[in-house]
């Protein structure tokens, strides 16, 4: 178990990196990976079947708790970023499938990694992991309705297919990940361990078959356009994020304070663009290129939120802000940190 920690560990370490060469190796040689596209569902959902067998009744029980800071949070997330794709379209006048994928991740709940990276920047990661469930669990009805609105000008939006598509992917891996845990208890922790390391080989196995299938195309004039736009995407719904959680504050100042609004800047800017590249080859698979979107999301937001998270941290000890700090202002610290690294030590990345 130690040896499988470490490598998990190492793994979580350099993945951004690892994805990068995998990528690169995939377009080199396009049929590592061709043929696992028939599995993308498949895959995904032992992403999503792991994400469930580390949640508890607790996690659900943190949803009823404290429930307008987890709506506000799910509902900035849902508008913010499926607006920002929208807008980016628009002002970089993309259309056709590329269109549709920039829009796809932006409709897409929030990532797991923004829990790690909430956890790193001291974070209120209960509260992360709290918006990331309600909007993951929300995704099979949000999608469909979101691009039917959105992207409905650029192709014809298959609602019914994003709706079975996310539920099958999304719900029932879930559901049935905190079934087992509920069944067997103690005994899922023998098998968490190896979690990170599962999700992360099928995230990679996704964004290889998004690299293979678009070979040809992934680097055209049109293509290299969505690199600007996706990374525009994810630094704007940091912004408008962080922005939104300061509002917030003065509205109700008990509630979303500063662990609060590093959490929900997270939550909003990160997205589970494997989610997006899965949908994108199932339910457009006549244009796989709208997956291309996702993959490029996937690698930038770790790359933003590691460094992100680090400056956070860095920042608020250079200035003696104390991770209990009600807005940001210069204090010692005077309690343990809020956050628990429980909370997200055996929750993997997926994405």
């Amino acid at each position: 178990m130690e040896r499988t920690q470490k490598v998990a560990e190492w793994l979580t370490k350099w993945f951004t990196l690892i994805v990068v060469v995998w990528a690169a190796f995939n377009y080199a040689v396009p049929a590592t990976s061709v043929w696992a596209k028939s599995y993308t569902g498949y895959l995904l959902g032992v992403v999503l079947f792991g994400m469930g067998l580390t949640l508890s009744l607790d996690d659900f029980a943190r949803i009823v708790k404290q429930p307008l800071m987890v709506v506000v949070g799910t509902v900035a997330h849902y508008v913010i970023m499926p607006l920002i794709a929208v807008l980016l379209c628009w002002v970089f006048h993309l259309t056709g499938p590329l269109a549709v994928g920039v829009i796809l991740v932006g409709c897409c709940p929030s990532g797991t990694s923004s829990n790690v990276m909430s956890f790193l920047s001291r974070g209120d990661v209960a509260l992360d992991v709290s918006i990331g469930v309600l909007s993951t669990l929300l995704a099979p009805f949000m999608i469909p309705l979101l691009m039917q609105l959105l992207a409905s000008q650029y192709v014809a939006i298959p609602w019914q297919s994003l709706f079975i598509n996310a539920l099958t992917v999304v719900l029932l891996p879930i559901a049935l990940g905190v079934l087992c845990h509920m069944v067997f208890k103690e005994k899922i922790e023998k098998v968490t361990t190896a979690l990170p390391i599962v999700s992360q080989v099928a995230i990679l196995l996704i964004i290889g078959v998004v690299v293979a299938a678009n070979q040809p195309r992934l680097f055209s004039a049109a293509t290299m356009l969505a690199i600007p736009v996706v990374m525009l995407h994810n630094l704007s719904g940091y912004a408008l994020g962080f922005g939104f959680s300061k509002l917030m504050y003065k509205v109700y100042p008990t509630g979303f304070k500063y662990a609060q609004q590093k959490a929900i800047t997270f939550e909003v800017g990160m997205q589970d663009s494997g989610l997006g590249a899965t949908l994108a080859l199932t339910s457009f698979a006549a244009t796989p290129l709208a997956a291309i979107p996702s993959t490029f999301f996937s690698v930038w937001h770790n790359i933003s939120g590691s460094v992100l998270s680090s400056w956070w941290r860095e920042h608020d000890e250079k200035l003696g802000i104390a991770h209990d700090s009600e807005n940001g202002e210069r204090r010692s610290a005077m309690a343990s940190p809020a956050v628990t690294a429980s909370a997200t030590a055996t929750v993997p990345a997926t994405d």
